[in-house]
């Protein structure tokens, strides 16, 4: 899955800690997020959508 997460998230400053603390994940979840390595759950594409400050999970997540 192709995601915006990094790019969203330095726009904002934050780091991946900050990043994982805010949703409840580990830094390494993020990781694999960003690189594309993993899937969230739709519970967690919502809370990182959240944190991110987006309105829609779509504006972070595509499908390839």
């Amino acid at each position: 899955m192709k995601t915006g997460i990094q790019e969203a998230r330095k726009a904002l400053g934050m780091t991946q800690e900050e990043l994982a603390a805010k949703v409840d994940v580990t830094r390494q979840t993020i990781i694999s997020l960003e690189q594309g390595k993993y899937n969230p759950s739709l519970a967690l594409a919502f809370r990182i959508t959240k944190a991110l400050g987006k309105k829609h999970a779509e504006e972070l997540f595509e499908q390839e």
